[in-house]
């Protein structure tokens, strides 16, 4: 697959969303995840590495945040995506790095977005609330 056209990019990014939220809710594994990621063609990594990136910086990640994330992730600290998330603030152009550090960036930033999500929802959204990304059941469990 190639560049998505705009009806495909839109399927495609509400797929991302999907997915990412599946494994900050532990839905879907984090190794899950990385399958799919690495299966999809460098183009598109970007694409997901951008939308998860917006994901994190709309979960309002905080430096702590970054360091307990990539805690999660597997991925050394020293690593190019580590050093950027744990930044205060933290950088993005996630989809600029070589392809060859494209999954490492996955796992960081989905990693630390677990993170801030689920403090989120056990704060801001607790009890109330209508995100239907905060809503997922167990009934969309993946492999």
């Amino acid at each position: 697959m190639t560049e998505p056209t705009s009806a495909d990019g839109r399927t495609f990014r509400r797929e991302t969303g999907r997915i990412v939220n599946e494994i900050a809710q532990g839905f879907r594994t984090l190794d899950a995840g990385v399958s799919w990621f690495s299966g999809l063609v460098p183009t598109l990594q970007e694409m997901v590495l951008q939308e998860v990136a917006g994901h994190a910086m709309q979960a309002h990640i905080t430096a702590a945040d970054g360091h307990a994330g990539v805690a999660r992730s597997g991925v050394k600290p020293t690593a190019n995506p580590s050093v950027m998330i744990c930044m205060d603030p933290p950088r993005y152009g996630f989809a600029g790095l070589p392809s060859d550090e494209h999954v490492k960036a996955f796992r960081v930033l989905v990693s630390v977005f677990a993170v801030t999500d689920t403090r989120r929802r056990e704060t801001n959204c607790k009890g109330a609330c209508r995100h239907a990304w905060h809503n997922l059941t167990a009934a969309t469990e993946q492999p």
